[in-house]
Protein backbone atom coordinates (compact mmCIF):
# COMPACT_ATOMS: atom_id res chain seq x y z
CA UNK A 1 0.00 0.00 0.00
CA UNK A 2 1.29 3.59 -1.16
CA UNK A 3 2.51 5.01 2.36
CA UNK A 4 0.75 8.19 1.83
CA UNK A 5 -2.46 6.32 1.57
CA UNK A 6 -1.23 4.50 4.77
CA UNK A 7 -0.66 7.66 6.83
CA UNK A 8 -4.13 9.16 5.56
CA UNK A 9 -6.24 6.14 7.15
CA UNK A 10 -3.76 6.70 9.99
CA UNK A 11 -4.84 10.01 10.45
CA UNK A 12 -8.67 8.78 9.81
CA UNK A 13 -8.32 5.94 12.56
CA UNK A 14 -6.90 9.05 14.96
CA UNK A 15 -10.03 11.12 14.00
CA UNK A 16 -12.44 8.56 14.37
CA UNK A 17 -10.97 7.44 17.85
CA UNK A 18 -9.83 11.02 19.24
CA UNK A 19 -10.96 14.12 19.50
CA UNK A 20 -11.10 16.11 16.36
CA UNK A 21 -7.66 18.45 16.38
CA UNK A 22 -7.77 22.39 14.63
CA UNK A 23 -6.66 22.33 11.35
CA UNK A 24 -4.08 25.13 10.15
CA UNK A 25 -6.64 27.72 11.23
CA UNK A 26 -9.81 28.36 13.26
CA UNK A 27 -11.15 29.49 10.40
CA UNK A 28 -9.35 28.73 6.93
CA UNK A 29 -7.44 25.31 7.33
CA UNK A 30 -4.80 27.59 6.23
CA UNK A 31 -6.34 28.08 2.76
CA UNK A 32 -8.15 31.24 3.32
CA UNK A 33 -6.85 34.76 3.08
CA UNK A 34 -9.76 37.46 4.26
CA UNK A 35 -7.05 40.37 2.90
CA UNK A 36 -7.25 39.01 -0.47
CA UNK A 37 -10.87 38.21 -0.56
CA UNK A 38 -13.75 39.71 -1.93
CA UNK A 39 -15.88 41.22 0.23
CA UNK A 40 -19.51 41.69 -1.07
CA UNK A 41 -21.59 38.68 -0.84
CA UNK A 42 -24.06 40.17 -2.18
CA UNK A 43 -27.90 39.40 -0.67
CA UNK A 44 -29.61 36.10 -0.73
CA UNK A 45 -32.41 35.61 -2.31
CA UNK A 46 -32.83 31.04 -2.25
CA UNK A 47 -34.86 29.71 0.76
CA UNK A 48 -32.57 28.71 3.49
CA UNK A 49 -33.71 26.04 5.24
CA UNK A 50 -32.53 24.08 8.81
CA UNK A 51 -32.69 19.98 7.07
CA UNK A 52 -33.92 18.65 10.76
CA UNK A 53 -37.06 20.71 9.63
CA UNK A 54 -37.37 19.22 6.21
CA UNK A 55 -38.62 16.07 5.62
CA UNK A 56 -37.37 13.73 2.28
CA UNK A 57 -40.86 14.23 1.12
CA UNK A 58 -41.39 18.00 1.63
CA UNK A 59 -37.96 18.59 -0.40
CA UNK A 60 -39.46 16.33 -3.00
CA UNK A 61 -42.42 17.89 -3.45
CA UNK A 62 -41.21 21.39 -2.86
CA UNK A 63 -37.73 21.75 -4.14
CA UNK A 64 -36.23 18.73 -6.09
CA UNK A 65 -38.34 19.90 -9.43
CA UNK A 66 -38.93 23.57 -8.74
CA UNK A 67 -36.32 25.99 -7.29
CA UNK A 68 -32.97 25.83 -5.45
CA UNK A 69 -32.49 25.69 -1.82
CA UNK A 70 -30.21 26.14 0.77
CA UNK A 71 -29.97 23.66 3.34
CA UNK A 72 -28.08 23.43 6.98
CA UNK A 73 -27.49 21.05 9.51
CA UNK A 74 -28.28 18.31 6.94
CA UNK A 75 -24.68 16.57 7.58
CA UNK A 76 -21.91 16.86 9.77
CA UNK A 77 -18.56 16.70 7.75
CA UNK A 78 -16.37 18.10 10.34
CA UNK A 79 -13.78 15.25 10.16
CA UNK A 80 -13.72 15.55 6.23
CA UNK A 81 -13.13 19.14 6.76
CA UNK A 82 -10.24 18.44 8.39
CA UNK A 83 -8.85 16.56 6.36
CA UNK A 84 -8.90 18.65 3.93
CA UNK A 85 -6.71 21.46 5.23
CA UNK A 86 -3.73 22.56 3.38
CA UNK A 87 -1.19 20.72 5.65
CA UNK A 88 -2.97 17.88 4.65
CA UNK A 89 -3.87 17.87 1.82
CA UNK A 90 -0.42 19.22 0.08
CA UNK A 91 0.91 16.48 2.85
CA UNK A 92 -1.29 13.76 0.88
CA UNK A 93 -1.56 14.82 -2.56
CA UNK A 94 1.03 16.92 -3.54
CA UNK A 95 2.75 14.92 -5.18
CA UNK A 96 -0.31 13.78 -7.16
CA UNK A 97 -0.84 14.82 -10.36
CA UNK A 98 -4.19 16.90 -11.43
CA UNK A 99 -6.09 17.78 -14.31
CA UNK A 100 -7.20 21.03 -14.59
CA UNK A 101 -9.89 22.70 -16.63
CA UNK A 102 -10.18 25.82 -18.19
CA UNK A 103 -12.94 28.21 -16.30
CA UNK A 104 -14.95 29.14 -19.48
CA UNK A 105 -18.55 27.57 -19.67
CA UNK A 106 -17.21 24.90 -22.03
CA UNK A 107 -13.95 23.79 -20.69
CA UNK A 108 -12.31 23.04 -23.58
CA UNK A 109 -8.41 23.03 -22.05
CA UNK A 110 -7.51 20.07 -19.88
CA UNK A 111 -3.86 21.05 -18.32
CA UNK A 112 -2.04 18.01 -16.16
CA UNK A 113 -0.13 19.29 -12.53
CA UNK A 114 0.93 18.40 -9.40
CA UNK A 115 -1.23 18.83 -7.03
CA UNK A 116 1.64 20.97 -5.08
CA UNK A 117 2.19 23.52 -8.60
CA UNK A 118 -1.01 24.12 -8.86
CA UNK A 119 -1.22 25.28 -4.70
CA UNK A 120 1.81 26.99 -5.17
CA UNK A 121 1.78 29.04 -8.50
CA UNK A 122 -2.10 28.31 -10.04
CA UNK A 123 -4.13 29.06 -6.50
CA UNK A 124 -4.19 32.79 -6.58
CA UNK A 125 -6.26 36.08 -6.58
CA UNK A 126 -8.08 36.52 -10.49
CA UNK A 127 -8.75 39.77 -11.80
CA UNK A 128 -11.84 40.61 -13.25
CA UNK A 129 -9.92 41.47 -17.08
CA UNK A 130 -8.96 37.29 -16.80
CA UNK A 131 -10.37 35.53 -19.69
CA UNK A 132 -11.96 32.33 -18.64
CA UNK A 133 -9.94 30.61 -21.13
CA UNK A 134 -6.92 31.75 -19.25
CA UNK A 135 -8.00 30.31 -15.97
CA UNK A 136 -6.76 27.11 -15.17
CA UNK A 137 -9.44 25.39 -12.31
CA UNK A 138 -9.36 22.19 -10.24
CA UNK A 139 -12.87 21.06 -10.33
CA UNK A 140 -13.80 17.31 -11.06
CA UNK A 141 -11.88 15.22 -13.13
CA UNK A 142 -10.69 13.47 -10.45
CA UNK A 143 -8.56 10.43 -10.36
CA UNK A 144 -10.47 8.79 -7.71
CA UNK A 145 -8.12 5.66 -7.42
CA UNK A 146 -5.63 7.72 -5.80
CA UNK A 147 -8.10 10.67 -3.66
CA UNK A 148 -10.68 7.58 -3.08
CA UNK A 149 -9.58 7.45 0.60
CA UNK A 150 -10.23 10.54 1.18
CA UNK A 151 -13.84 10.93 -0.75
CA UNK A 152 -14.75 8.00 1.35
CA UNK A 153 -15.02 10.29 4.40
CA UNK A 154 -17.07 12.62 2.73
CA UNK A 155 -21.31 12.44 3.92
CA UNK A 156 -22.88 13.35 0.60
CA UNK A 157 -26.91 14.84 1.66
CA UNK A 158 -29.38 11.93 2.48
CA UNK A 159 -31.97 13.57 -0.31
CA UNK A 160 -31.64 11.66 -3.24
CA UNK A 161 -33.76 12.10 -6.31
CA UNK A 162 -35.92 9.13 -7.48
CA UNK A 163 -33.99 6.80 -10.24
CA UNK A 164 -30.63 8.58 -9.30
CA UNK A 165 -27.06 7.58 -8.35
CA UNK A 166 -24.85 9.91 -6.81
CA UNK A 167 -21.16 11.09 -8.05
CA UNK A 168 -18.66 13.30 -6.24
CA UNK A 169 -16.64 16.26 -7.68
CA UNK A 170 -13.83 17.73 -5.35
CA UNK A 171 -12.06 21.66 -5.86
CA UNK A 172 -10.12 24.03 -4.57
CA UNK A 173 -10.17 27.66 -6.73
CA UNK A 174 -8.81 30.91 -5.67
CA UNK A 175 -10.37 34.32 -5.20
CA UNK A 176 -12.20 35.81 -7.91
CA UNK A 177 -12.29 32.46 -9.99
CA UNK A 178 -15.36 30.65 -10.38
CA UNK A 179 -17.21 28.77 -13.17
CA UNK A 180 -19.45 31.31 -15.98
CA UNK A 181 -22.99 30.35 -16.58
CA UNK A 182 -24.28 26.72 -17.28
CA UNK A 183 -26.30 23.91 -17.04
CA UNK A 184 -26.18 20.58 -16.20
CA UNK A 185 -28.08 17.75 -13.79
CA UNK A 186 -29.27 18.37 -10.06
CA UNK A 187 -27.17 18.27 -7.63
CA UNK A 188 -25.75 19.64 -4.31
CA UNK A 189 -22.83 21.79 -3.88
CA UNK A 190 -21.11 22.18 -0.18
CA UNK A 191 -18.44 24.44 0.92
CA UNK A 192 -15.64 23.04 3.63
CA UNK A 193 -13.74 26.34 3.38
CA UNK A 194 -14.04 29.26 2.24
CA UNK A 195 -17.41 31.32 0.33
CA UNK A 196 -19.05 30.91 -2.44
CA UNK A 197 -21.65 33.09 -4.23
CA UNK A 198 -23.56 31.48 -6.46
CA UNK A 199 -26.45 32.83 -8.97
CA UNK A 200 -28.77 30.95 -10.75
CA UNK A 201 -31.66 31.18 -13.70
CA UNK A 202 -34.45 29.03 -14.45
CA UNK A 203 -34.18 26.71 -17.28
CA UNK A 204 -36.23 28.72 -19.69
CA UNK A 205 -34.56 32.05 -18.63
CA UNK A 206 -30.91 32.66 -20.36
CA UNK A 207 -28.46 34.82 -18.79
CA UNK A 208 -26.92 37.13 -21.21
CA UNK A 209 -23.35 36.14 -20.67
CA UNK A 210 -20.06 36.09 -22.34
CA UNK A 211 -18.64 32.06 -22.33
CA UNK A 212 -15.10 33.17 -21.71
CA UNK A 213 -15.53 35.78 -19.84
CA UNK A 214 -15.35 34.74 -15.93
CA UNK A 215 -18.01 35.29 -13.54
CA UNK A 216 -16.24 38.06 -11.49
CA UNK A 217 -16.22 40.14 -14.78
CA UNK A 218 -20.20 39.69 -14.87
CA UNK A 219 -20.60 40.85 -11.79
CA UNK A 220 -19.10 43.69 -12.28
CA UNK A 221 -19.90 44.65 -15.78
CA UNK A 222 -23.36 42.91 -16.72
CA UNK A 223 -25.00 42.66 -12.98
CA UNK A 224 -25.39 46.02 -12.10
CA UNK A 225 -26.75 46.83 -14.98
CA UNK A 226 -29.59 44.14 -14.76
CA UNK A 227 -33.66 44.86 -14.63
CA UNK A 228 -35.31 43.83 -11.36
CA UNK A 229 -37.47 41.08 -13.62
CA UNK A 230 -33.76 39.83 -15.15
CA UNK A 231 -31.82 39.64 -11.44
CA UNK A 232 -30.82 36.18 -10.66
CA UNK A 233 -31.51 33.81 -7.60
CA UNK A 234 -28.16 34.08 -5.44
CA UNK A 235 -26.72 33.61 -2.36
CA UNK A 236 -23.57 32.87 -0.69
CA UNK A 237 -22.74 29.85 1.41
CA UNK A 238 -20.27 28.98 3.96
CA UNK A 239 -19.10 25.94 5.56
CA UNK A 240 -21.79 23.58 6.97
CA UNK A 241 -24.21 24.85 4.29
CA UNK A 242 -25.54 22.67 1.01
CA UNK A 243 -26.88 24.05 -2.00
CA UNK A 244 -29.03 22.25 -4.11
CA UNK A 245 -29.81 23.23 -7.75
CA UNK A 246 -32.22 21.47 -9.89
CA UNK A 247 -32.11 19.77 -13.46
CA UNK A 248 -31.27 21.97 -16.11
CA UNK A 249 -31.03 25.22 -14.24
CA UNK A 250 -28.24 28.33 -15.36
CA UNK A 251 -25.90 28.41 -12.40
CA UNK A 252 -22.33 30.14 -12.31
CA UNK A 253 -19.80 30.52 -9.32
CA UNK A 254 -17.92 33.11 -7.88
CA UNK A 255 -15.18 31.87 -4.94
CA UNK A 256 -15.45 34.88 -2.61
CA UNK A 257 -12.10 33.32 -0.71
CA UNK A 258 -9.57 30.76 -1.80
CA UNK A 259 -12.71 27.65 -1.50
CA UNK A 260 -12.32 24.09 -0.79
CA UNK A 261 -16.05 22.65 -2.28
CA UNK A 262 -17.25 19.06 -2.84
CA UNK A 263 -20.18 18.90 -5.51
CA UNK A 264 -22.49 15.69 -5.50
CA UNK A 265 -24.26 15.48 -9.03
CA UNK A 266 -27.19 13.22 -9.32
CA UNK A 267 -27.56 11.25 -12.65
Amino acid sequence: MDRKVQALLACLFLLTCAAPQHSDDDDGGGWSRSEVGLQDEGPCTIDVLDSTLLTHHQFIEHYAYRRPVILTRITDNTEFRLLCSRTNLLGWFGDRRVRLSTANTYSYRKVDVSFQEYVDFLLKPQSANTLGSDTLYFFGDNNFTEWSPLFDQYKPPPYLLPGTTTAFSFGVAGPGTGVPFHWHGPGFSEVLYGRKRWFLYPPDQEPHFHPNRTTLSWLEETYPLLPPQEAPLECTIRPGEVLFFPDRWWHATLNLDTSVFMSTFLG
